[in-house]
């Protein structure tokens, strides 16, 4: 297959961990006889330093020419620190999904095994845990009118959706719970919030065309606390922008590590993949950067376009690096791999994914692994 792919590695640890992203795909290409073309443009902070403005035109036009993208990650302190600034980097990838109209955001949360000693809960609680977010991504209070007074004493942020922003998404999600464990959590704040009882009006007579999937619903509040109690219960989660973005961090959290969970975005007639971890700026140029949300951000891209050997051989390969402590100093403090070390194995191993070979860890970083 031949795709054109625009890499957008953004700020702090973006370009790190996408290029590791692109060792992967590369070695996929070399194994299943794929021809991939890359393409790199700027957004957020390093875009508004060069270009003044956080998404520039010519990044919109690369990206609406290409089959997909691949994004890093976008903010920076000198942004962070400044809240009263009127234009942020953040700005860009919002305009981007608007401009893309990628209206559904897709967050796998699922344990790691080998991992499950990294969770801040008990392992009976979080074993087996395996859920997805369906996140409505171009609609509520973050692309709302928003209004701050002249005296700087106001400010307001509108939320407004409509049925065909929560219809869009909500078939996805059903489509998705119907091909796993047949049952959808609506998670909203129908108790107080218009815009909730109107997704709990479309959702429930788009439930009546699914009639194998259990639709239930959850208060956005009491969604967060069963998300710790019992992970398990949870099938796919459907729900609002905000809500979407809260609750996927708190996903994050289940499984020990924010650089671990990828995330699809998708659209009509685009698609964008993506870790959901932030920029790090503090370890920016260290080495130390997680890439396996990134990575696995690339396994789903895969997948979305019908490659599932390739992305299955991408997983397999992030978790024999699990399994053999390839890892960065996040999941082992003592670890002694760096971000593109940890990418050049699982790299290694999409090419070459014989579980009984040994590799000469020693050597994974100078990009000369050997077979011993």
């Amino acid at each position: 297959m031949d795709l054109k792919i625009t890499l957008l590695g953004g700020d702090g640890i973006g370009p790190e961990v996408l290029a590791q992203s692109v060792k992967c795909l590369q070695a996929v290409e070399e194994t299943f006889n794929h021809h991939f073309t890359y393409t790199e443009g700027l957004i957020g902070a390093v875009a508004m330093d060069k270009y003044g403005s956080p998404l520039p035109e010519e990044t919109i036009n690369l990206c609406k020419e290409s089959d997909a993208i691949l994004f890093g990650t976008i903010g920076t302190l000198k942004y962070d620190d400044n809240p009263s600034a009127r234009v942020r980097p953040e700005q860009g990838l919002l305009q981007l999904r608007r401009e893309l109209e990628l209206f559904t955001n897709i967050r796998p949360v699922r344990i790691f095994p080998t991992l499950v000693a990294k969770s801040p809960l008990k392992k009976h609680v979080i074993f087996g845990t395996d859920f997805v977010i369906y996140r409505e991504l171009t609609g509520g209070i973050y692309f709302g009118e928003k209004q701050w007074s002249e005296d700087g004493t106001y400010a307001s942020d509108l939320c407004e959706y409509s049925e065909k922003e929560i219809s869009r998404i909500a078939h996805l999600a059903f489509k998705a719970a119907k091909s796993r464990k047949k049952k959808l959590t609506l998670v909203d704040k129908a108790n107080v919030l218009e815009t909730s009882r109107l997704w709990r009006k479309v959702v429930t007579r788009i439930a009546e065309s699914y009639p194998e999937v259990k639709l239930d619903f959850l208060f956005v509040d009491n969604a967060a606390m069963q998300m710790m109690l019992n992970p398990n219960q949870f099938d796919v989660i459907l729900t609002e922008n905000m809500f979407g973005d809260i609750l996927s961090d708190q996903g994050s959290a289940i499984c020990g590590s924010k650089g671990l969970l990828p995330s699809a975005s998708i659209g009509a007639e685009h698609a964008m993949f993506e870790p959901f971890h932030g920029s790090y700026p503090q370890a920016t140029g260290k080495d130390i950067a997680n890439p396996v949300a990134s990575i696995l951000s690339t396994a789903m891209m895969l997948s979305h376009f019908g490659m599932h050997e390739e992305s299955r051989a991408v997983v397999i390969a992030v978790h024999k690096s699990m399994r053999k402590n390839v890892v960065t100093k996040d999941l082992n403090a003592n670890s002694r791999y760096g971000t593109s070390e940890v990418g050049a194995f699982i790299a290694d191993n999409i090419i070459d994914s014989d579980e009984n070979l040994n590799y000469n860890y020693e050597n994974i970083g100078l990009g000369k692994s050997t077979i011993i």
